[in-house]
């Protein structure tokens, strides 16, 4: 068993859901509509890739294949990338950083990693025999 996918599922889901509770209580009144928007599509992905990591967790306990531990780790830091820098992207202008815009180009990459985690999770499947 690899306790660390369920660790890493936790936090994410943990965060995420302080995180729409902050959008929805805190940001709402100063942020603009296009910004909170961003925010709460970092919010949403991470959730779903929590919920995602907590599936990978019972698949590899269960299967013991090596692609649902990869793809584990590429949805773990693809959401870490992707909802991460628009939480920054969609903060910076209240926290005074204008320096967080770097964060503009890491969105992809971790939408990147995140698609790539999908394919190794059809390539685990596809490995599954039938009973």
């Amino acid at each position: 068993m690899n306790k660390s996918i369920l660790i890493k599922a936790a936090i994410l889901g943990v965060i995420a859901v302080v995180g729409g509770a902050f959008g929805a209580h805190a940001l709402k009144e100063v942020l603009s509509a296009e910004h909170l928007a961003s925010f709460n599509t970092g919010v949403r992905y991470q959730l779903i890739h929590s919920v995602v990591l907590l599936v990978l967790f019972l698949l590899k306990d269960r299967f013991d294949l090596k692609q649902f531990k990869i793809a584990a780790s590429l949805i773990f830091w693809g959401v870490v990338l992707f909802s991460g820098s628009i939480y920054l992207l969609t903060l910076k202008n209240i926290i005074g950083a204008e320096w967080l815009k770097f964060a503009g180009p890491i969105t992809p990459i971790g939408g990147t990693l995140i698609i790539t985690g999908w394919v190794f999770i059809i390539l685990g499947g596809m490995k599954i025999k039938k009973n």
